[in-house]
């Protein structure tokens, strides 16, 4: 399984933006897709993934109710709406996806990586 981010990009605080990872290859063998984050000097983090029918989601608790993840699963692709941003979201963002039967809400669970997308949100 191959995944592709896009979407970062530089924004000021309270604006939006919204992050793509398409999959491809293998993707039957995918349970859910998400993202974790990376700030400097800090580990990686989850910030939220929806299983693969797009029926169940799950956010980090620093990120309900300003971002959105959603998919579509006729172009084997997640989003993440981001809004509201803050200076605390900047990071390097990387789109994950899980193999097993449980989302991937922390690192050992996460069975592919993409390549990491930077957000940079300014005050």
């Amino acid at each position: 399984v191959q995944l592709q981010a896009s979407g970062g990009g530089l924004v000021q605080a309270g604006g939006s933006l919204r992050l793509s990872c398409a999959a491809s290859g293998r993707t039957f063998s995918i349970y859910g897709m998400g993202w974790f984050r990376q700030a400097p000097g800090k580990e990686r983090e989850f910030v939220a993934v929806i299983n693969w029918s797009g029926s169940s989601t799950i956010y980090a608790d620093s990120v309900k109710g300003r971002f959105t993840i959603s998919r579509d699963s006729a172009k084997n692709t997640v989003y993440l709406q981001m809004n509201s941003l803050k200076p605390e979201d900047t990071a390097v963002y990387y789109c994950t996806a899980g193999r097993t039967g449980s989302p991937p809400t922390t690192a050992s669970l996460v069975a592919y990586w993409g390549q990491g997308t930077q957000v940079t949100v300014s005050s």
